[in-house]
């Protein structure tokens, strides 16, 4: 039996809710069918923007949404997509898949579609192929509500006031398409860019996010710590969660994989453990007092492509596999929230690990979207001390059977949230309270076999149940978890 120890007298960091982002591009079906289908489409919307979609995102209260990209915001040119949408200009989108990007959704659509989610907007600028006028002009456009030509353009094209942008990402993965950029050279371009990135409000102060390394990249974090950290309020981390073996001519398929896969995948994924700690340990030295935060805006697993579909679309299915990766990651950020204070996974609808699928009218639910969902119950809430015994998997023997993370919100309930990673074994544990007397218990499940998903022909094969499974003691409770299970506890 596993022995799992929580103690609620060890009050660690707020676990951001913006740990639980989400990552939207223009790239395949993600804004473009996925979250946007235009005013005057027969799918119901609200503005253009799809009704289902912006209920399910509200559902899982997702509190912070990352746009125009990724690789497609250092070809964005943001004046493209102002103004009369007949009157806006074409481009081809040269990083996905070669189409025509019409820039019928623009800032003004982008900001609607976080109203009616309720969430914080994260937009991305131009570094790689922008100005930094066009940067600064942007920023002003924006969120400056005084007089000015940008404001007053607003203002022409609708929006009477500026809108919050609580953060701003200066670039994107400028060491790869953002402009094959050093360290050194970008520390510079950041400094400069970041200088005109302003604050035309106190109350509408900009988080100011630096491009940072691509996954174990520690001479990126370096360079950046050393040369910029005045000038920043966030270093981003990118990571995906993939076989990385050259001798295979394919990724890996989300759905058709043996056992050794299975392990290869979640091997990955505990890899994020090692990454936050180690970037954050060099952050530690130039910012010992944590002012500048981790933020992982790329994350998730990354498949091959759905037969049939544009190979440029990213477009791949969701197993009870991806939902182990999700949970096991959420996991590792909220026990690191001391310093991870924003995660956005990649992305949020019809690419790479997506939490809903489109196919016309029809939406499903990933069983990411349901970790997503049993997990919003850690937003806001204080991480706790807390610490699971468990076997070791995988061909090295290095992946934890039982990856887990505990807060408490400010009623005094316990949120535990524990993956099995097994893919077939299940796990026995007695979890014991320190200074707790426990007074009820309630659990939720999302279970499976690995490759179980959702499809449009059946889009509840997996969704989380009730889970009764489990035996009161006096401090806490005991109970059996099978394989290839997510597990969230509400004790109080």
């Amino acid at each position: 039996m596993e022995k799992y120890l929580i103690n609620p007298n060890q009050r660690i960091s707020v676990i951001h809710k913006n740990i639980y982002g989400n990552f939207s591009e223009h790239l395949g079906r993600c804004i473009y069918e996925g979250l946007y289908v235009g005013n005057d489409s027969p799918i119901p919307n609200v503005n253009g923007m799809r009704t289902d979609v912006v209920n399910a995102l509200r559902e899982i209260g997702l509190p912070v949404l990352r746009w125009p990209g990724g690789c497609f915001a250092d070809e964005y040119h943001w004046k493209d997509g102002i103004g009369p949408k007949a009157a806006r200009k074409k481009m081809i989108n040269t990083h996905w898949g070669g189409v025509v990007e019409d820039n019928s959704f623009g800032t003004h659509e982008f900001f609607e579609l976080c109203r009616q989610i309720g969430c914080n907007p994260y937009i991305t600028g131009n570094v790689g192929s922008g100005s930094v006028q066009e940067m600064s002009e942007w920023v002003e456009y924006m969120t400056f509500d005084g007089v000015s030509p940008m404001a007053e353009l607003r203002r022409e094209n609708g929006a009477e006031q500026a809108w919050k942008l609580p953060y701003f990402g200066v670039g994107n993965e400028n060491w790869g398409c953002g402009g094959h950029m050093t360290a050194e050279f970008y520390a510079d371009q950041y400094r400069r860019y970041a200088t005109y990135v302003r604050n035309y409000s106190a109350d509408r102060r900009i988080c100011k996010i630096a491009c940072g390394p691509n996954a174990a990249d520690y001479h990126w974090t370096e360079v950046l710590m050393k040369q910029a950290a005045p000038y920043m309020d966030a270093l981003s981390l990118h990571y995906y969660t993939c076989i990385r073996d050259p001798r295979r001519k394919k990724i890996g398929h989300a759905l058709e994989f043996d056992t050794n896969e299975y392990y290869e995948i979640v091997e990955a994924a505990w890899k994020m453990e090692e990454l936050v700690t180690r970037h954050s340990e060099i952050m530690n030295r130039y910012d010992p007092e944590k002012r500048i935060s981790l933020v992982v805006d790329e994350w998730g697993t990354w498949h091959d492509v759905e037969e049939g579909t544009n190979p440029g679309f990213l477009y791949q299915q969701n197993a009870m596999r991806d939902a182990i990766v999700a949970g096991l990651t959420l996991n590792i950020f909220n026990k690191h929230s001391d310093r991870v204070r924003m995660a956005n996974i990649a992305q949020t609808i019809n690419v790479l690990q997506a939490v809903a699928l489109t196919d016309g009218e029809e939406m499903l639910l990933t069983p990411t979207y349901h970790v997503f969902r049993l997990y919003r119950e850690h937003q806001n809430n204080t991480l706790l001390g807390s610490y699971i015994t468990t076997p070791m998997l995988g061909e090295a023997g290095n992946v934890p059977q039982l990856i887990e993370s505990a807060s408490i919100n400010d009623d005094g309930t316990i949120v535990a949230t524990i993956v099995n990673t097994s893919m077939t074994e299940s796990a026995e544990i007695a979890c014991q309270i320190a200074d707790f007397s426990v007074g009820s218990v309630s659990a939720e499940i999302l279970t499976g076999d690995a490759h179980d998903h959702n499809s449009f022909e059946n889009k509840n094969a997996v969704t989380p149940a009730d889970f009764t499974d489990f035996t009161l003691t006096a401090d806490g409770f005991s109970t059996v978890i099978p394989g290839c299970s997510v597990v969230r506890f509400l004790i109080k």
